[in-house]
């Protein structure tokens, strides 16, 4: 016993760093606005007079600046680390002083581009540094402490923006929500401190350009079960993202009667469940295999989108235990993945990945708009399928290799 206290004791002292937890105050500043910004959807259709896709212009606009980011920003961090820890939460501040200015469609549209880069530079910047300066047992921990805090971000932004008073304007609460990323940047000049500099690096290329791997590396056949991955990423995530900054806030205001609180509580259940499935969904999959698990993830998954589209609210309420469950399996697809990459590809494929997922949360809420908000109802139902077709041909797949 007194062995196995010891080990804990020297455990978490090794885990938390200056560098370790800087980081983490960083991203969980940083991740309020993700949180608050589905429960505010329909006071900003009423408020601003937008049309439905409008609306899904504006919820999308987040996912697809993510998306076209992704691989420059990469590029970008090979050589400027320290940089984008600094402009991801100030580009991120810029984005949400934007949005909350209250102008016209096009000004809002920018406001959620420029929180997506922001974002994006934040999330991969802290990413980067902790697999640049964390080795050996301690790398693995830091990666979770960093996820879990831009997990608790997300929820407490989601909770502040539902105790507020409804009567604060949607542009208020969510300025008021968001004041924590202040905290974020005044950490910045410590955390550049803790930084470990790069000895003897002179003038760099703003962006590196990526060397060749050699003439057997140039092109990997992708196998089926790397193309499964793809496709359960993109489709858990498009369905996530209708779901989230779509059906359930207009939905939930439109045919159910929520207001701003209930439409944050709904998603607080999501996140929760998120949260609290999260560890003991990732021993599942170390115990009983990644694919196993990633086949349970899709149909709970599935059903949930079909909860959460054509139930009443206390079905819905289900429907979004269903897809936190769903979601603190998001990672599964990327293991699967990883398996089936050469590693000369694995850095390559990752990147792809990612923008196969923002591409899908840009999707979702924005195929939604477009359809409008009688039609974007049958958008769950077509998610749900796609999600149960594809946990059936990951089946198949398995029944033919044993």
């Amino acid at each position: 016993m007194a062995s196995e206290v010891i080990g804990q004791w020297f455990t978490i002292k090794g885990l938390v760093t200056p560098l370790i937890v800087l980081l983490c105050v960083t991203i969980f500043s940083n991740t309020f606005s993700a949180g608050a910004f589905p429960a505010i959807l329909p006071e900003l259709a009423r408020g601003d007079g937008l049309a439905d896709w409008q609306l899904g212009a504006v919820a999308g606009a987040y996912g697809f600046a993510r998306m076209m980011a992704d691989i420059p920003i990469g590029l970008f961090l090979t050589h400027h680390l320290r940089r984008a820890v600094v402009a991801g939460p100030c580009v991120l501040a810029a984005g949400v002083a934007v949005l909350t200015s209250g102008g016209p469609f096009p000004v809002l549209v920018l406001g959620r581009l420029l929180m997506g880069v922001g974002h994006a530079l934040g999330m991969v910047a802290g990413l980067t540094a902790i697999l640049h300066y964390r080795t050996g047992w301690s790398l693995a921990a830091s990666l979770n402490a960093y996820e879990f805090s831009a997990m608790i971000g997300i929820l407490c932004g989601t909770v502040l923006i539902g105790v507020l008073p409804s009567s604060l304007a949607w542009n208020s609460a969510l300025l008021v929500t968001c004041a924590p990323q202040l905290v974020g940047i005044l950490t910045l000049p410590a955390l550049l401190r803790a930084l470990p500099r790069r000895e003897g690096a002179g003038p760099q290329p703003l962006f590196a350009r990526q060397a060749a791997a050699g003439p057997g590396a140039a092109v990997a056949a992708l196998t089926p079960a790397a193309v499964l991955a793809f496709v359960a990423g993109g489709a858990i995530a498009v369905a996530y993202s209708t779901v989230e900054q779509f059906s359930i806030p207009l939905r939930g205001s439109r045919e159910l009667g929520l207001e701003r609180a209930g439409v944050a509580r709904l998603l607080m259940v999501m996140q929760v469940v998120d949260i609290s499935a999260l560890l003991p969904l990732g021993l599942l999959a170390d115990r009983r295999g990644t694919e196993r698990t990633l086949v349970a993830v899709l149909f709970v998954m599935a059903a949930g989108s079909a909860l959460v589209g054509f139930g009443t609210l206390p079905v819905v309420a289900v429907g979004c235990a269903f897809y936190g469950l769903g979601m603190a399996g998001w990672m599964l697809p990327l293991g699967v993945l990883r398996r089936e990459t050469p590693p000369a590809h694995v850095a390559w494929r990752t990147g792809l990945y990612r923008v196969c997922v923002d591409a899908g949360i840009f999707l979702g809420p924005f195929l939604a708009g477009l359809l409008g908000g009688g039609r974007a109802r049958t958008l769950p139902g077509v998610w749900a399928s796609a999600l149960a077709l594809t946990g059936v041909l990951f089946l198949v797949r398995e029944r033919r290799r044993s």
